[in-house]
Formats: structure tokens, sequence, C-alpha cells
């Protein structure tokens, strides 16, 4: 779901390709202006919120010099000035997975899955959880996995993960759930077994999640930006890791004021590991190491104490 939609418009002929424009400053293919860049950190705001910094600009260059190539276009001005002109949602879905990072890797930040599955075990049944960023799958199918051996395989077969992303292609991947053995490497002989298919002959060196694990994840695009997600229903805990520091504090607030409606009553809120909420919100209280807890109570009402990462109340005011 794209923060920017239009109505389909016959595609215009893309020029002719011919020898692109050096920049005598930079030696690179397509001539990169201050200006250039100034306009991608402001489309790619509108579109995703996201907040480009200035170190970033080597990084947008060599992303979107690949939609000038397959483009035919010979300036970023050109491509600019196209994607503003048609306005085509497949264009502007190219011009934002050309921007987003998916650095991900099953158990990352791994600290948090024991916290959420000692928190899953108290909770009312059916669980659900949703996976923010879900990047090419990692991330959901490691909560799909500790959910599974937190409530058991028949417990867990009535849980859910949603996992969402602004970026199609990653999606794609997840939804496929095949990964190179060397990304998996790292897990349990325990987990391995338990969760994984090994590929043979020509799949030999890859791996695949098992169905029991899969069919416990939902893929769905979703731009975190958007106004109204679509969503009717509640969560008991939203991951939403190392994606916030992509965005400004007002595209924060708003992100964060969207989640509080969509969790249940003392749901979490798992955040990376440098991200902090806590001068951004006053819907959720910092828990443990980047795990906040919703402050209202199945009344509405906020909640007068904090609790630490294992469920102990602390004095209001303490930081865990």
């Amino acid at each position: 779901m794209m923060a920017t939609r239009a109505p389909q418009r016959p595609a215009r002929a893309a020029p002719e390709r011919t020898e692109p424009a050096r920049s005598v400053e930079t030696g690179r293919d397509f001539e990169f202006t201050a200006a250039d860049f100034a306009r991608i950190r402001d489309l790619i705001h509108r579109a995703a919120g996201i907040s480009l910094s200035d170190h970033k600009r080597d990084m947008a260059y060599s992303r979107l010099a690949r939609r000038l190539r397959a483009r035919g276009i010979d300036t970023f001005r050109q491509y600019l000035d196209l994607l503003e002109a048609e306005n085509d949602p497949a264009e502007w879905e190219a011009f934002t997975n050309a921007l987003t990072t998916n650095l991900t890797a099953f158990f990352r930040e791994a600290h948090h899955f024991p916290i959420l599955a000692e928190f899953v075990a108290r909770r009312a049944q059916p669980v659900s959880v949703w996976c923010s960023a879900a990047s090419t799958g990692e991330e959901p199918y490691s909560i799909a996995m500790t959910l599974i051996e937190a409530l058991g395989e028949s417990g867990a077969r009535q849980a859910s993960v949603l996992a969402t992303d602004i970026d199609t292609q990653v999606l794609a991947k997840g939804e496929a759930g095949v990964y190179q053995f060397d990304q998996v490497k790292h897990l349990s002989p325990e987990r391995l077994k338990r969760f994984f298919l090994k590929g043979t002959g020509a799949h030999a060196g890859m791996v695949k999640v098992r169905p029991e694990v899969r069919a416990l994840v939902r893929f769905e695009q979703l731009n975190l930006t958007d106004r109204d997600y679509q969503l009717r229903t509640q969560f008991d805990a939203i991951f939403c890791r190392n994606v916030m520091i992509y965005f400004d504090k007002p595209t924060q607030s708003q992100v964060l004021a969207r989640f509080e409606p969509l969790m249940k009553a003392g749901g979490l809120l798992f955040a990376g590991h440098s991200e902090n909420f806590t001068y951004v919100t006053e819907a959720f209280r910092l828990r443990g190491q980047t795990v906040y807890e919703l402050t209202r109570d199945t009344s509405g009402a906020r909640a007068p104490s904090r609790a630490n990462a294992h469920g102990t109340p602390e004095p209001s005011g303490v930081a865990a």
C-alpha cells in the first residue's frame, strides 16, 4: 500500500537510449547534482516517510542509477520528472524499493525472543503478532518458530503472524521461504531439524522453511506512513525493529499513534537496538531493553506502574 497512488495511465514511450551524460566532477555515468538529491529526499519522504540523511547520497545514486538504465533515461532530472508526471504506481514502487534497506537475519537481536516466548505463554489464546518490517522473512519466521516453541505445535496452530513491508520484492522472497544454508548455519541443530527442510540435488546448499512454520505467517504489503493500515484486528505484540530510524520524529509519533489501537491491552512493542521511543510517545512505556508496553488497560485508562522485561513491577520513572 504505497503512500502515493495514481490512476492508471498509458505508459509513455521511453526516449531512445543515448550515451549517458557524465558528470565532470564525479566521473559517474549520470550527472547527479545537489538539487537532484534534494528532490529525491523530498519525494521518498512524501512517499514512504523515509528521511534520507546527507551521507546517503552515494547510496541513492547507485540504487536509482539502475532505474535510469532500465528506463533508458539519461539524467536524474529526466527520471524524476517522469516519476512525477506519469505518477505510475509501478514506478513509484520501484523507486521506493530502491531506497529501502533490508538488513535482517534469523533471530536477530536475540534477546527479544525469550521475552516474546515468556509473554505469549501467559496470554489468552489465540495469540497474534505483527511484524511490521518483515523484509525477506527471517524476522516473521523467527517469531513463528518462537510461538511454536512457547505454545507447542497444537497451541501455535491457533496463533498468527502478520508480516508486512513496503518492499514487494523482499515480500516475495519471504513468501517463498527459501534461504541459503549460510543464513541459518548459526542456529542450533535442534532448530535446524525442527523448522527447516534441507535442499538436495539442484537445491543443495539451500533450506526451506517447513510448511507448519510457513502456515503461521501471512505476508502483505503495507506502508507504515499510510493513514489507514486497513487492519481490523488487534495484536498481542508488534515488532517494529530498525525501521523507525529512517523516519523523522513527527513520522515516528504518527506511526506509534496508529499502533496503539491495534494492540491488545498489555501488548508489547519490540524496537530496534538503536531506537528509543521514550520521548516520542506516551502511549508506550519502556519495559526492558528496547521492549515497550502499551500503557492503557482494558478500560482504556493509563496504567500507573511499569514492569521490567520479566513482568516485575517497577516504580514509575525508573528506566529498565
